[in-house]
Order: C-alpha cells, then structure tokens, then sequence
C-alpha cells in the first residue's frame, strides 16, 4: 500500500467514525415509555406531539436515525438539506437547497421549518437537527433584505476571508430564524437540539449560525466584521441598512442568555472533529504507524496552515529520535481569501500550497480533504500530494504557482492527478489533514 492509500484509508476511517446514525443511536434510545436523550429522560406519555425540524448537510443521515428511533411517534417534520444529500425518509420530509448560496428552495423549507415550530404547543417535544450547512440552508429574508441581497451578502462573506464564526456574526444578524430566534419561535414547546459540529472550538452559537442558542454577539460585532474585512462597499445596501438599525437599536436584537425561552431549550453535540480525529489515530496506529495529532486546531489561514503542517512535518523527518513511518494528523477549519476565479476549495487549496514545499523534499505525503465530501463548489473532498505532484505537474507542461495564485486547485488536479472523491458523506465536522512520513 502506498503512502497515498494510507492516508486516504485514515481519512476515510476518521469519516466513518462520524456517520449521524451512529453517533445519535449512540445518545438517543427508547426503553419503554421513557425517551433518552443523552443525559435526559423525557416520559412519551407526557407529551402531545413530537416534531423534527433541521438544517444542514448531515441533516438527513441524523432524520433517518431519529426515525428508526421514534418511527410513527413523529408527528410532523421538515428538514433542509444541501442539493445531493437526501435520504429515504418515512415521516419527515425533506428540501434539497442552495449551499453556500441561498436559493428559493432554501427560502422555501425555511417557511416550512418555522411554520412547524410556531405551531408546537407547550406539551409538545420539538427536535431540531444541526449540522455544517445550516447557516446557509436557513434561509430567510427579513427586515426588506430581498433573496437576492441575501444572496449577494453570503457570496460577499465566504469568499472576504473571514472566518466562520464573523460570517455567522453577520448572518444571524440579517435573520429572523438564526442566533437564537428559531428558540423563540418554537416557545413555550419543548426544544433539544442534536448538533455535529463544523466550527471550530465547537461553539454551539456559532454552528449553523446558533438557530436554537443564546446568541452573545450583537448589530454593532456584525459590523465590526463587515468593516474588518473591507466589504462595506461590496454588499447589499438593503443589508447594511439593516445592520445600521439594528445598531441604533430600531431592529431588536438576537436573543440572549437570560432570555426566558432557553428555559426549556437543550443544546447537545453529537460528534466534533476530535471524535474524528482520534478515530483516525485509532485506524493508523493499528496499521503500525507512530501516530501523533497536533493538539491546535487548524483555525488560520490556508498559507499559515501549509507553512506550520510542512515544517512540522520536514522537523519530525529530520529527529532520529522519533520512530518512523509517522502519521501526523490535523483537524480544523483553514481561512482563505478568494480573489482568484478559479475553481478550488480551502483543501485543495492547502494541499497544492503543501506540493510546492514538497517539490525537494522525499518522504513525506500529505491529505487535506474536507469531511463532508465537498470541498467548496467541487466534487472534491480534496487532494493528497507528495514530491511526485509538482514532477508530474511540469512533466504535463503545467504551471503550478499559476494556478494557486489564481485559486484553480480543482483545475490543477483535474489534470496533475491527487484528487480525493469520495461523494457527500452525510456528514460533516471540518476538515482533516493526514501527514505521512516516512
């Protein structure tokens, strides 16, 4: 088996471990009468109707194991799921939308969400699922921001440079569902939220844009960020006016801690990309490799991030103290600022930033790929490179600097040959980056 295979066998392995069905099969059963979830026991007798609602890429894999689970206690449903990531579902139904852009299918099930949510009654259970995705997927157009705006402003943020935690700042500001509301809207009914996580840090508030959590960031933090990254010019003026009001206090703000309809709200996360990652060290330490994970989520921006992977990587190659094959391996979330118009995504990206270092160094191998299956608007999950990536690449009369600068990683292995395919997953907890060396 190559270098290459193993890593991918470990990514793979690390994917598998967060699967939906088996991380709620693993906190959400029946015994009788009584419902537990997690640490909770809930009397089905007790309550009148059980709802599901949901956003997000994993959603549907998490509504399928909520069915097996509650079958035809479920009254009603409805979830949103990015376009290709459906599953057969009996008693929820189910709107493939826009993801990162909205569109009017987004808009759509949105409606349908919260129109489940405000008709819950006090004896009644609603369960909210969450995962990456959703902050896009809930979409809804308050305060006379249009679909298109709307649009417009999260096209603007994903491609600014910012992070998601100052993405999702803006967003639950220009929404009458995320940062907390869509808690409000489904008071006085009960409200637990299963969530897998793809931030990191794992910060509830800021998963999917915090729909069903206390939301500790206000008008005038959104826009900080929109000022930070230079893009007060480049969006929507329906949105900036919006953002302006809120900050002068003529449009109410997100909900906070001490608002009363968290009473009866229960936040849990399923799976996080540490439960990823230590699966992954599980797989590679079984294969025989001296399996180390680097504590730091990766939280920073694509060129930091291949500079801190490689020297750690060519540090650990260089100590004969540290026996070898080793498996170095990152989980996180790497920042990029688009401003070429090519084709690519943050792995694809950092992995042919990591092949240009390689292209003089033996022996060390290197996956970034994206947990989910899609890295950016691709087919991708992301690529795996070596010292043979950059060879292979001028052999083929291809420029590799050319392509990085303008943001076409996809492109560039479409044609050099490292990209990792693997589908939509089902499921989503940032990325992992797998580093072998020999």
């Amino acid at each position: 088996m190559t270098n290459r295979e193993i890593a991918e066998k470990i990514f793979r392995k690390a994917v598998a471990s967060v699967q939906p069905e088996l991380l709620i099969q693993n906190q959400v059963k029946v015994n009788g009468s009584v419902l537990h979830i997690f640490n909770e026991e809930l009397n089905l007798e007790e309550i009148e109707h059980i709802y599901i609602i949901g956003a997000g890429k994993a959603t549907a894999s998490m509504a399928s194991a909520i069915e097996k689970i509650l079958g035809k206690r479920i009254k009603k449903g409805h979830i949103v799921v990015k376009y290709g990531h459906s599953a057969p579902l009996q008693h929820i139904s189910l709107t493939e939308a826009g993801h990162p852009v909205p569109d009017q299918n987004g808009f759509s099930a949105t409606e349908k969400i919260s129109a489940i949510a405000s008709g819950a009654g006090i004896n009644d259970l609603v369960i909210c699922l969450i995962s990456g995705g959703g902050s896009a997927l809930l979409a809804d157009s308050p305060y006379g921001i249009t679909q298109k705006d709307l649009a417009e402003l999260n096209d603007t943020l994903v491609r600014c440079g910012a992070d998601i935690r100052e993405i999702n700042i803006v967003r639950k500001h220009v929404s009458g569902i995320k940062g907390g509301r869509l808690a409000s809207i489904t008071y006085p009914a009960r409200l637990i939220s299963l969530i897998l996580s793809d931030v990191p840090g794992d910060s509830v508030e800021s998963i999917a844009s915090g729909p069903t959590c206390p939301d500790p960031s206000t008008f005038n933090d959104a826009m900080e960020v929109i000022e930070k990254h230079g893009i007060k010019e480049k969006i929507p003026g329906s949105v900036l006016a919006c953002l302006l009001n809120g900050v002068r206090g003529e449009v109410p703000e997100s909900p906070k801690k001490d608002d009363l309809v968290f009473k009866r709200v229960s936040n849990y996360l399923i799976g996080t990309n540490r439960t990823a990652l230590n699966a992954a060290a599980d797989e590679s330490s079984r294969m025989g490799l001296n399996t180390i994970i680097f504590n730091e989520v990766l939280a920073c921006t694509v060129e930091k991030a291949s500079d801190l992977i490689i020297n750690e990587a060519i540090g650990i190659k260089g100590d004969n103290s540290v026996r070898k094959p080793v498996a170095l391996l990152f989980g996180g979330e790497t920042i990029i600022k688009v401003t070429g118009k090519g084709l690519g995504g943050r792995n694809q990206h950092l992995a042919l930033s990591c092949a240009l270092m390689l292209k003089e160094v033996d022996g060390i191998t290197v996956l970034a790929a994206g947990t989910d299956g899609n890295d950016g608007p691709t087919d991708a999950a992301g690529a795996v490179v070596d010292r043979s990536t950059i060879k292979k690449a001028l052999e083929l009369n291809l420029n590799p600097g050319i392509y990085l600068a303008g943001f076409d990683s996809y492109n560039f292995f479409r044609l050099a040959g490292g990209h990792i395919i693997t589908g939509p997953t089902m499921t989503n907890v940032m990325d992992i980056v797998v580093v072998i060396i020999e």
